[in-house]
């Protein structure tokens, strides 16, 4: 069908939601062809993108089409099925769930759905305490205000993994976006009336189709937190937090109360939850405009370091204020491998690590982790880029009982986890990691920049980057399409190098599920592993380079950049450093 008939079967719908046709009357036809060219895909992280109107943006409709068709997939899969349902401090979030809550629970799904704002990990550990058959978090992480998801998790906890995925997809593609009249909202009629919304939803919740998530849960995640954390060291530390205006605020600071020997303060401009966030527009804790606050205030109240979440509080970012002034971020790679490091050293002198120990990492994070691991005789597992590869691991050894063999699993991307007791990174148990991790640290006169160096000089420097270069619209899919399909042709080369050893994860046999990423080794050995985002219109290439010194490792690194860059500007006029974005 095309984007013209798509548009026309919208504009003419009667009860379209009249701020969506106000949206759409003011679109000139470029625009439109963007919003309506494809729909919004549905994959391994669900769905995502921008609020608005149109089949390529999340909307009421858009939604309500994807919780049918997941709510189809469920009463195919399960018995008596039932979903968890969690949402983020985004705009759009509360009415995105209710109105899922709803459609699931008009298709005969019972619903568990927490009261508030919530962080992504506490919904996979509600699907597990109340052994639901799925559930959904409405959330977009860390992307901009302007973005909103519909992330779908399977009976595990985890998110949906390829196959998975694939079905549920499959499902919603035979939903129409409009119902006429059959659809708990009568085709979109109650989007235009509130408190007929209402109505609906207070209807389920007397006939307990839908049921609230109550305290008790949210208590026991939190002793689920602690039993998978380490151990206190009882040394004063002074922590600057910020949740970046979304839902780690609450989670993150109940846990740290259990330890008198910290003290929190928190950014106070980005204590609340607003899906605007106006001091980061871009609220991810890698970068640094997003900890720019955090920072300063870690600087005038003289704190041992600073930490964020991300809005849906499943990323924690860390950095540190150095004797001579300069702030200093750490990426998810440094706070991967020290907590690594660290979680291994804590179990081997408490005589606590497991026979055949087992960590996870995916493939784009550091290979820095391979050495750590072969240290501490722990088998390191590699799978594919997202956190759902690692629970599903987890998962693994579940159903062989072997679930106490796993001690961590982390990503590049400030994801991390020390426990079976959900299938998702946490960035509440990855804050209390950090603070324990320090005070250790703290204990033995070091902060956490002279313990990386410390690592450093026992490993050698690793230096990790990622490029991530945007390609939006119908012109920059196409880019992306046409580069990796010219990166795994065995002749082509990259600029300025030898390539050693090329890697199809969508051909070759991996031991993974086939995957769109290409990983290349080049002659000095250094790793280029190249990916489309999936939940963006980004191209990303991760960068990795081992040397024994920090400048040498710096120099190639830089070296490696620059060729990066004038690769991709042969495809788009994108190339250059400011279209880049997320340096890890």
């Amino acid at each position: 069908m095309s984007w013209k008939v798509k548009y026309r079967e919208w504009i003419t719908y009667k009860e379209l939601d009249k701020s969506l046709r106000e949206e759409l009357s003011v679109c000139k036809e470029p625009e439109l062809e963007e919003r309506f060219a494809w729909d919004l895909a549905f994959g391994t992280g669900g769905l995502r993108g921008k609020l608005g109107a149109g089949t390529n943006r999340m909307n009421v409709y858009t939604v309500a089409r994807a919780a049918r068709g997941f709510a189809a997939y469920l009463l195919k899969t399960a018995e008596n099925p039932s979903c968890a349902i969690a949402y983020d401090s985004r705009n759009m979030s509360e009415t995105f769930a209710r109105l899922t809550a709803c459609e699931l629970a008009e298709k005969g799904v019972k619903v568990y759905l927490y009261q508030k704002i919530t962080p992504t990990p506490m919904l996979s550990y509600g699907v597990r305490y109340y052994g639901c058959s799925g559930g959904i978090v409405i959330t977009a992480s860390h992307n901009p205000g302007v973005y909103n998801g519909f992330k779908v998790y399977g009976p595990d906890g985890g998110q949906l993994t390829v196959d998975g995925a694939e079905k549920v997809a499959g499902y919603i593609e035979k939903e129409p976006y409009f119902m006429e009249n059959q659809s708990c909202y009568y085709g979109g009629s109650g989007y235009n009336e509130p408190d007929y919304m209402d109505s609906v939803f207070d209807c389920y919740l007397n006939k307990k189709r839908i049921e609230f998530i109550g305290q008790e849960a949210e208590d026991s995640y939190q002793c689920a937190v602690r039993k998978a954390c380490t151990a206190m060291e009882p040394v004063p530390l002074k922590v600057v937090y910020s949740p970046l205006n979304g839902t780690g605020n609450i989670p993150v600071r109940t846990a740290l109360k259990k330890y008198p020997n910290i003290e929190v303060l928190t950014v106070k401009e980005q204590e609340l939850p607003d899906g605007n966030f106006p001091t980061c527009p871009y609220p991810n804790p890698e970068i640094e405009t997003a900890m720019e606050l955090a920072a300063k205030e870690a600087e005038e109240e003289q704190a041992d370091f600073f930490l964020a979440t991300d809005p849906d509080c499943d990323r924690v970012g860390v950095g540190i204020v150095t004797e001579d002034g300069k702030k200093r971020l750490f990426t998810g790679n440094e706070i991967g491998v020290l907590l690594f490091d660290y979680i291994c050293g804590w179990r081997t002198r408490q005589s606590r690590m497991p026979l055949q120990p087992v960590a996870v990492k995916t493939i784009v994070t550091t290979p820095m982790a391979e050495d750590i691991a072969k240290n501490y005789q722990v088998e390191l597992k590699n799978v594919l880029t997202g956190f759902k590869f690692i629970g599903e691991q987890i998962g693994f050894l579940e159903e062989k009982k072997e679930e106490e063999r796993f001690i961590f699993g982390f990503e590049e991307s400030c994801g991390y986890l020390s426990g079976t007791y959900v299938r998702d990174k946490d960035g509440v148990n990855g804050a209390v990691l950090v603070c324990e991790m320090a005070a250790f640290h703290k204990s033995r006169k070091r902060n956490l920049l002279q313990a990386l160096e410390e690592l450093y000089s026992f490993y050698g420097h690793y230096e990790n980057r990622m490029l991530s270069y945007e390609c939006a619209g119908v012109g920059g899919s196409r880019v992306m399409e046409k580069f990796m399909e010219d990166v795994r042709k065995s002749g082509q080369v990259f600029p300025g190098a030898i390539i050693k050893d090329r890697t199809d994860y969508l051909v070759d046999h991996t031991g993974l599920p086939k995957s769109k990423v290409v990983s290349l080794i080049l002659e000095d050995g250094s790793r280029i592993i190249i990916r489309p985002s999936g939940t963006e219109p980004k191209l990303k290439l991760y960068l990795m380079v081992k040397r024994r010194g920090r400048e040498e490792a710096a120099l190639v690194m830089k070296e490696l950049v620059s060729q990066c860059d004038l690769w991709v500007e042969t495809y788009k006029n994108c190339g250059h450093p400011s279209c880049r974005e997320e340096l890890v």
